[in-house]
């Protein structure tokens, strides 16, 4: 009896043993397997501002599935030493080829320019510059108030909007955005990213007029073509028009109501003349008494008359 329970024990043992040793193999099999499959990615150590020179410093190394590489990553921190950021790079963050400049581009802003653009520099203050909210990466429109050709009196001025959904580079000498509002408060100088063409608009309507920058919602693309006011039109009034609600597009803004059109007093109208009423019939005159003779029966009295 004994001998059986030692057998038993042992048999089970020795089960436990090799399953325990199935699973030991397998596990690691499987790790190995997923270490194969693992490729060394190149992400950031720290925050990496745009147009900054990556240094070996700001790099570190970590280990992707293969199939979860992100397109242009990068395998070794050698090859991204010296390159340039065009947009901003957060600490853990994958630094991939589309958010360097060209190999051989130096650092600031003349490497965040793309291709076929410039940038211009344009005095602001806390009116035209949006009271500090013009941070890099915003939208702006730009408006001259400026006298119209020919007009020697100057006496008339017209206000026109001469540029839209112009990018701000940078705020004072900042490629990114300021760090608290007392920064952002003392920028007296906005750079805007602009075409050739729009650079000599942009240079003509700050010499000859005075600009305002306005801010735009910063997926909102829409081109609104305008007429301009002048003294005449600013006196026609304008219709009330409902607020939409915050960041709301275009698209999903409410309908403005067409103005209601101005009813005029109805004429008065000429009231027409009844016609005359028709002649009444002349009498005609009373046939002449017929004789007749009063009768009294005792207490009846009666008229006979005589034809």
């Amino acid at each position: 009896m004994r001998n059986k329970r030692l057998l038993f024990v042992l048999g089970s043992a020795a089960v436990f043993g090799l399953l325990a040793a199935v699973s030991v193999s397998r596990y690691l099999s499987d790790a190995q397997a997923s270490a194969r499959n693992m490729n060394n990615v190149v992400v950031a150590k720290v925050d990496i501002p745009l147009g900054t020179k990556i240094e070996a410093e700001q790099l570190s190394m970590v280990q992707f599935p293969a199939d979860a590489v992100p397109e242009g990553a990068f395998d070794k921190p050698e090859k991204l030493v010296g390159r340039v950021t065009v947009v901003g790079v957060a600490a853990r963050e994958t630094v991939t080829d589309f958010k360097l400049a060209p190999e051989g581009s130096k650092g600031g802003i003349s490497a965040v320019i793309p291709a076929g653009y410039r940038a211009m520099t344009v005095k602001v203050d806390d009116v035209i510059g949006v009271a500090g909210f013009l941070q890099p990466g915003t939208m702006v429109d730009v408006l001259t108030v400026i006298d119209p050709p020919g007009n020697n009196m100057s006496g008339n001025p017209i206000s026109k909007i001469v540029l839209q959904n112009v990018k701000v580079l940078a705020s004072g000498q900042n490629l990114d955005k300021p760090k608290d509002e007392r920064e952002a408060d003392a920028v007296k100088a906005v750079t805007l990213q602009v075409t050739p063409d729009q650079a000599e608009k942009l240079a003509l309507a700050s010499t000859e007029g005075k600009l305002r920058l306005m801010l735009r919602n910063m997926i909102d693309q829409d081109d609104e073509q305008t007429q301009g006011a002048d003294k005449k039109s600013l006196l026609t009034g304008e219709h009330a028009v409902p607020a939409p609600e915050p960041g709301a597009l275009k698209s999903e803004q409410k309908a403005t109501p067409a103005p209601a059109p101005v009813r005029r007093a109805p004429r008065p109208q000429r009231v027409a003349q009844a016609a005359p009423a028709a002649e009444a019939p002349k009498p005609q005159p009373t046939p002449p008494p017929r004789p007749n003779v009063e009768m009294i029966q005792g207490t009846k009295k009666s008229t006979v008359e005589f034809p």
